[in-house]
């Protein structure tokens, strides 16, 4: 193994996860996921020598960011329309061996509403939320992610919040609406 792959397997591999977090809440499936997290993590092994800085986390965002959008634009191009998708089983998720298994259910059933909340949200706030609040990024890294300026980060995680808060009372209250 070459010094070179010891120092990024060291620095880099250690945010595998959260790079897979934010590629699954950016990409509509979990394999298009995938296929951001490797073609940034080639990226970044190749570019590994040239990065100077001091967030190694923040780095890896702006490349997950960036085949991202090199994806959906070469989608794009192709006219490629994807198929609805079906929810996908999760048998093992009602089988739980916790010692409560309704407030377990009940965690559950609230996380997946989240996600499918967060997930109706436009990509641009999506993003900035996913950042603020999963991966607990502060401003000025986000900034630096999505090549914004940090007034424009703060208005889009409010307008994020908003909507998902709002779009959540209207969950909580039974109505059903259409989510935009």
């Amino acid at each position: 193994m070459t010094e070179k792959r010891r120092r990024f397997d060291a620095t880099v591999l250690p945010h595998l996860d959260a790079a897979y977090r934010f590629a699954r809440w950016l990409a509509s499936s979990p394999s298009d996921a995938e296929d951001v997290v490797q073609e940034a993590f080639l990226r970044a092994y190749r570019a590994f020598d040239d990065w100077r800085g001091s967030d190694i986390k923040g780095w890896l965002f702006v490349i997950i960011r960036n085949c991202h959008l090199t994806a959906v634009e070469q989608e794009r191009r192709r006219g490629f329309v994807a198929l609805p998708k079906e929810h996908e089983a999760q048998g093992d998720a009602l089988i739980e061996p916790s010692p409560n298994p309704e407030l377990e259910a009940m965690q559950l059933d609230d996380q997946r509403t989240l996600d499918r909340l967060v997930s109706t949200l436009p990509e641009q706030q999506r993003e900035v939320l996913v950042l603020r609040e999963l991966e607990e990024m502060n401003y000025r890294d986000i900034a630096a992610v999505i090549n914004a300026p940090i007034g424009t980060v703060m208005s889009r995680l409010a307008r994020a919040r908003a909507a998902l808060r709002q779009h959540w009372q209207r969950e909580s209250s039974g109505e059903t609406h259409v989510m935009p």
